[in-house]
């Protein structure tokens, strides 16, 4: 995996917030360092939200003994923010409390969405998220996206966003931006898809693109890579704010893997492409042995059922096609069976590398190994148990994504509204809305 990663800056008793990652807060750019009394308060701003973010609703209170921050600036910062929609007064902490409860503050708007569109080779999945991480819209539709130019198959993204777009207009809401998450290899400084050999794409100007599409009244629009994508939305969805290490390995015709480290985004690769087949196939990058083409979608594909069988018909949704194979491998059919049991070995094999050279305390396996999860975690466990060094203490734990099959373009929309929380000052202050349940632009 590529060691590109994204810092944190901070200082205590200056008047900012705390030092050091708390979480979600560090995965992209990080704390900005304060210059003057204009950046302080958005680097100030930026700490608040991203602390409700990533630990749920506070007192005031509870916020400056978190932060580090003067129980007075807490009460500035947290008016400030209420009044652009950001966070609202929720109800009174009585735990434990003596004397008058303290009001809870926790993120709010609902007024603003990112959406996330995500591009594999059988399919779009467009999602838009609220900024309390909230799913307000989804649409999955299959595409055979190889067999079409690259102009087609954004057009066919483009279309897919424009009516998630006008979804949520609808609703009353605010799209600020738009991600378009893919395969391979993606330049997110010029908008550009450098390389995607499932399909066939070598720089792919994929924003340029999809921005003509969707016209100049279009929010902003980025490109990230599918798995970086999803390893974010697998930790911003991790049960524990103690979660702040993981390696997330996707599974679809390609494979893919990113890892959070200390709270940090780490850019990943096409781990596929390790040469771990024990047949030496070739692959679709023209090398041959790539892990993809043992563990890949396809290749999985392939070994469970015959090629006239429907689950290798593109015009059939991908979670329609996995929901029959799970059905049968439920129902106990051998074939079904037997390739389970081979995915899981040569699984367990790249998985084994991956901890060797990472050494993470979770792997998190998405994509379509998330929806065979009950017959894959069991081995992989058993296979890295066996391969273990250190006492029980330094077990890796194998765990499946909760999320679906829509994690990476839940991650993209995630990746939208970052620039939110990277400076809440951009926000507007919003005019109150007419009634409580209409939500101004």
């Amino acid at each position: 995996m590529r060691q590109e990663q994204h810092g944190t800056t901070g200082r205590r008793g200056t008047g900012t917030a705390s030092t050091g990652p708390t979480g979600a807060g560090a995965v992209l750019a990080g704390y900005p360092e304060a210059a003057d009394k204009a950046s302080l308060r958005r680097t100030n701003l930026s700490v608040m939200l991203r602390h409700l973010r990533e630990n749920g609703a506070q007192s005031r209170t509870h916020l400056a003994a978190a932060t580090g921050l003067p129980k007075a600036t807490v009460s500035v910062l947290v008016a400030d923010l209420i009044e652009r929609g950001l966070v609202r007064e929720g109800a009174p902490d009585r735990a434990g409390a003596v004397g008058r409860p303290h009001r809870m503050v926790e993120l709010d708007g609902r007024w603003i969405c990112g959406v996330g569109a995500e591009i594999g080779p059988d399919h779009i999945t467009v999602l838009a998220l609220d900024l309390r991480g909230t799913v307000v819209h989804e649409d999955r539709r299959a595409l055979d996206v190889p067999t079409l130019t690259p102009q087609a198959a954004l057009r066919e993204v483009a279309d897919q966003v424009a009516d998630c777009l006008s979804a949520v207009a609808d609703l009353g809401m605010h799209a600020i931006g738009v991600t378009l998450v893919t395969q391979g290899s993606v330049d997110t400084a010029s908008g550009t898809v450098a390389v995607a050999t499932n399909f066939g794409w070598r720089d792919v100007r994929a924003v340029h693109e999809l921005r003509a599409r969707l016209g100049r009244h279009a929010p902003p629009v980025l490109v990230e890579n599918d798995a970086e994508s999803g390893a974010l939305a697998e930790y911003l969805a991790a049960p524990s704010a103690d979660v702040r290490e993981l390696v997330y390995v996707t599974g679809g015709i390609g494979v893919g893997g990113a890892s959070i480290s200390g709270g940090k985004l780490i850019r990943g690769s096409e781990i596929g492409h390790m040469r771990l087949d024990r047949l030496d196939r070739p692959c679709a990058c023209g090398r041959t042995g790539c892990w993809e083409v043992a563990v890949g979608l396809q290749a999985f594909l392939d070994a469970a059922a015959a090629p006239s069988d429907r689950v290798h018909d593109l015009s059939v949704d991908l979670a329609d096609r996995l929901d029959d194979l799970l059905g049968r491998a439920d129902a106990g059919e051998p074939r079904t069976l037997a390739a389970l049991a081979a995915l899981a070995d040569d699984l367990a094999l790249g998985l084994g590398i991956l901890v060797d050279v990472l050494n993470p305390p979770r792997i998190v396996l998405g994509g379509y190994f998330a929806v065979f999860g009950r017959y894959l975690v069991n081995a992989a466990q058993r296979a890295l148990d066996d391969r273990r060094i250190t006492p029980a203490p330094g077990r890796v734990l194998v765990t499946a994504s909760t999320l679906g099959l829509s994690n990476a373009a839940r991650g993209g929309a995630h990746l939208a509204l970052e620039g939110i929380f990277q400076d809440p000052s951009d926000v507007p202050v919003r005019p109150e809305p007419a009634d409580e349940h209409a939500w101004s632009h």
